[in-house]
């Protein structure tokens, strides 16, 4: 008789990841770095525990969005008064906060419970430039086909 796998804490071991964001396209990356995160790339992946890895994502300013979405893109959020929501254009955003850019499109890849918010607040590390301070963890370069913008 075949049973489910689950996996267990003393089963579960995190690497670490380094990507290079420099030219790709925005939501390319963050597909593949959620599915990192969430721990999907492994073979002993459990939804309900923490079986993914660390990704630290560096040069988040250089990435590229395709279409018109440089222009039409907009980042909402609210301020709890009615009529006061804000918008914030994709060009300021990437210029002021290139790591919120790429922390919002992994988050929403990612399932809205404590163990997502958990796993983003965690497994992500985001800089905008090419330099981390995560050097002693011997992070791991992935690159994913470098799907550049045309």
């Amino acid at each position: 008789m075949r049973t489910t796998y689950t996996a267990t804490p003393a089963d579960i071991e995190h690497k670490w990841f380094v990507v290079d964001a420099d030219g790709m396209v925005l939501g390319r990356l963050a597909t593949e770095v959620a599915r990192i995160i969430r721990g999907k790339h492994k073979p002993m992946f459990t939804p309900h525990m923490d079986t993914g890895d660390n990704v630290i994502v560096i040069n988040a300013s250089k990435v590229k969005v395709t279409g018109r979405k440089a222009e039409q893109k907009n980042y909402f959020r609210h301020t709890g008064y009615m009529g006061h929501e804000l918008y914030t254009p994709f060009a300021s955003m990437l210029a002021k906060h290139p790591e919120r850019v790429i922390e919002k499109a992994v988050y929403g890849m990612l399932p809205k419970t404590a163990l997502g918010r958990q796993k983003l607040r965690l497994k992500l590390r985001v800089y905008a430039g090419a330099d981390h301070p995560h050097a002693a963890q011997q992070p791991q370069t992935l690159t994913f086909g470098k799907h550049e913008a045309k």
